[in-house]
């Protein structure tokens, strides 16, 4: 994908995208419409999105009221424009139907975030929920008109967009193969055409807007990868409408419905409210965030949260943003890595005025970047930069359990005061034999080197092989900015490192 692209997907939170797509699916419909490729009026189409977004925004604020919970609006507005494309636009001057679905919809959708949430964490997808009740109580039931031919290309567009952001292509797969699959299989027992039944779900149904933008919720979604293919693959069979019990015939609501039940089932169920105890300078521009947390959680070195701080005015990368946990299980408190960088967002502004005693939010923990199960396997890390954070928990926790195991971390900065956490690193050398080399970038870094060894330039593959001589039996932990990952992954292929030798860390913190 072109870099522009990529450059502008890592500076916007996952949030902002998908509100972004939504916005721009808005703008589709109204064109369309207005070229007559829609069944609605333009002005249809306003009214619609102008009633929901009301309706729900008037909830969610109540409700954040008597909760006294952060209304988050950004979310509101996420939730208010999918309900906008599966609720099908008044026709014209009837607005009886139209309305009471609409508006029971928009305030379930909200309640169902403070309802039916445990531990503060809300149970099922909200547009999901709000649409499936419907149906069951006032038999008003949602139509998933964005499912059309011509609506097709910028679902498409905007979903690769998504995907590509969150990197949850196995989930998305995982239910497209499963749904796919079911589809053509009860087609063929009614002796359809497999080809035309095909065509259908793809260009006349909201298979994939369904997949790339409802599936995908994170809050909602399971943490590991082969919990996400199952996700994936039960929402797919289950997204099938032939399938039923009885007269109750599945729907997309139904099945995500059903799907939440199981994410729920297999997830962590954590929702901390962490207050800050210290704030720790680690590196130039470099700090860590030391909180501390009133009940222990269960997490594994190398795991991310979502975190969310609550400010005025956040900026458009929102005030909600994933940071890998620096700390180790084996620690009391719970601590993020955090480089500010020339004009910084309005959540690291905020982040950088936080004071002793103030609080924020951490939830869905979340990551496959773990150490493997293996203790003999041989690993290298490879960091760049504040991309250090999942291994400083890892060699933490190796540390305090005395536990050795055969590691080399090239960790790269530009200069030697960008170096964060080299006691943790240090210790690791001399307890347990962990290897660590510093690779330095700039040339003109005038460091002392006297008691303190470090490599000057780039890590590069003549570099990993004079620092690991057995690279082709090593398995390669990448850490760091998007850019410097996919460097790093070409770089090892050509070094002949097999493709399942090299795991990648899903970091979306620099944003």
């Amino acid at each position: 994908m072109p870099r522009f692209i990529d450059d502008f997907l890592n500076k916007t939170t996952m949030y902002r995208l998908v509100l972004y797509m939504l916005v721009l699916f808005f703008v589709a419909a109204l064109g369309l419409s207005f070229f007559g490729l829609l069944p609605s009026q333009p002005i249809d189409i306003i009214v619609s999105a102008a009633i929901i977004l009301a309706a729900s925004w008037i909830t969610n604020l109540v409700f954040a009221h008597v909760f006294e919970a952060p209304a988050n609006v950004e979310s509101v507005y996420i939730t208010a424009l999918i309900l906008f494309c599966i609720i099908t636009p008044p026709q014209g001057s009837d607005y009886s139907g139209f309305l009471s679905l609409a508006l029971w919809a928009s305030a379930w959708s909200m309640a169902s975030k403070y309802i039916f949430a445990i531990g503060k964490k809300h149970l099922f997808n909200p547009a999901a929920f709000a649409v499936a009740l419907t149906a069951l109580t006032i038999n008003e039931s949602a139509s998933w008109w964005i499912g059309t031919k011509y609506m097709l290309p910028v679902v498409l567009l905007g979903g690769i967009l998504v995907v590509r952001k969150i990197r949850r292509a196995d989930l998305v797969l995982s239910f497209l193969i499963a749904a796919l699959l079911a589809i053509l299989g009860f087609a063929l027992a009614k002796g359809a055409d497999p080809l035309v039944a095909l065509y259908k779900t793809v260009a006349d149904s909201a298979l994939l807007f369904f997949a790339f933008i409802m599936l995908t919720e994170p809050l909602t979604t399971p943490p590991t990868k082969w919990l996400r293919v199952a996700y994936g693959a039960l929402v797919g069979l289950l997204f099938a409408p032939a399938i039923h019990i009885g007269s109750i015939y599945s729907t997309p609501e139904l099945a995500l419905v059903i799907g939440n039940i199981f994410s729920y089932l297999v997830s962590p169920k954590e929702r901390l409210i962490l207050r800050l105890k210290e704030l720790v300078k680690v590196a130039n521009n470099t700090y860590d965030f030391v909180f501390e947390n009133s009940r222990s959680f269960s997490f594994k070195p190398g795991q991310y949260m979502e975190w969310t701080l609550e400010h005025r005015d956040p900026d458009s990368r929102g005030n909600r943003r994933y940071f890998t946990i620096a700390s180790s299980p084996t620690e009391p408190d719970v601590r993020i890595g955090v480089r500010f960088y020339p004009e910084p967002s309005s959540f690291k502004n905020r982040m950088a005025s936080l004071a002793k005693g103030e609080k924020l939010v951490a939830a869905q923990c979340a990551g496959d970047f773990v150490l493997p199960k293996d203790k003999e396997q041989r690993i290298v890390f490879i960091a760049g930069g504040i991309g250090v954070t999942p291994f400083r928990s890892m060699i933490k926790y190796l540390l305090d359990k005395n536990e050795k195991r055969p590691i080399i971390m090239l960790y790269s900065n530009k200069t030697v005061d960008d170096i964060a956490y080299r006691d943790v690193f240090d210790g690791a050398e001399a307890a347990l034999g962990i290897k660590t080399v510093y690779a330095v970038t700039d040339p003109d870094d005038g460091a002392s080197q006297k008691d303190w060894p470090i490599t000057r330039g780039f890590i590069d593959a003549n570099m990993i092989k004079r620092e690991v001589p057995d690279y082709l039996l090593r398995t390669f932990y990448i850490s760091g900015p998007h850019s410097m990952i996919n460097a790093f992954e070409t770089v090892l292929r050509q070094m002949g490192v097999a493709r399942s030798q090299i795991k990648t860390d899903f970091f979306p913190g620099f944003a």
